[in-house]
This record gives C-alpha cells, structure tokens and sequence, in this order.
C-alpha cells in the first residue's frame, strides 16, 4: 500500500512551514501552538526533523499559501528567476537544490535564470508541488489556487 506523502495529506504540497504568529486563510491550527503529530518530520535527508507544517482545508487554500510566498519573494527579495526562488525555498543546508532547480527547469521548460511573470507562477508552483511531494497537481487545480490567491474566486 502506497503511503500518502505528508504535503498532500496536510494540502500543503509546497510543504510550508508554520510561522508563529502567521496564519494562512485556510489554514488549519493545532490546538495549540506546539508542533505535534503527523505535522512533525524527520527528513532521511536531514535538517528537517521537528518541523512543522502548515496544515490547510483544501489544495487551493495550501497553494494560495505558495503563490503569496512567491509574491513575498519577488518583492522582498527580488527573487524573480527559478534559481532565486528555488535557491531561498529549498536551500543547499536542507536540499539538494542544485538538482531541485535542474528539475524544475526540465518540467517547466523555463531556464534557470529567465525572468518569471506572475502568469507563469502556476507551471513553476505545480512543478514545485512534484518535487516536493511527488505528487503531480492538476492544471485546474493549480488554476484555482492561483485564481484564489487573485482574489479572483467567489471563495476567497
């Protein structure tokens, strides 16, 4: 029997992490602050063990929570070009993000410097939620999200 990777259990498939204090539209809050349970982690990679994740309602509301962050990088941090993005998402001390910026490229056919437009943000974020938790997320879904994250859906 196949194991449900925790990002898709949690509709968190960019695997974000809880912030004290932040809390996403459509997130769902432990009972209390303290990471616990299946939120918690240990990464055969490592640097990850006792992490917790945000956990949301729906794969709209966890992706919506991806393309605010992209939106935070882009003007926080000038982070503009998968390599940027991927370089601060999955850093070298936890990931193997020369490799996880290769792969993004090949499955979005972006180049690892070429400059992203807000419009190209879904194939970047559904090819993110492949990597991350090996799951491969519709194209209408991603949609959705990126339409919540506009504010463009009745359910934002």
């Amino acid at each position: 029997m196949k194991r449900i990777p925790l990002g898709i259990r949690n509709n968190n498939p960019l695997n974000i992490r809880r912030v004290p204090g932040q809390h996403w539209k459509g997130e769902v809050r432990p009972l209390s602050d303290s990471p616990e349970g299946e939120n918690k982690k240990a990464s055969p990679r490592g640097g990850l063990e006792g992490v917790s994740f945000c956990k949301f309602s729906s794969l709209e509301y966890g992706l919506r929570a991806a393309f605010i962050l992209l939106r935070t990088y882009t003007v926080k941090y000038k982070a503009v070009c998968i390599e940027d993005i991927i370089a601060r998402w999955a850093p070298p001390s936890e990931n193997d993000t020369k490799r996880y910026i290769e792969t993004v490229c090949k499955l979005t056919g972006f180049g690892g410097r070429e400059r992203l437009t807000e419009a190209e943000w879904p194939k970047l974020v559904r090819a993110m939620g492949q990597i991350e938790c090996g799951a491969l997320l519709s194209e209408e879904i991603v949609q959705k999200a990126f339409e919540l994250y506009k504010g463009n859906s009745p359910t934002h």
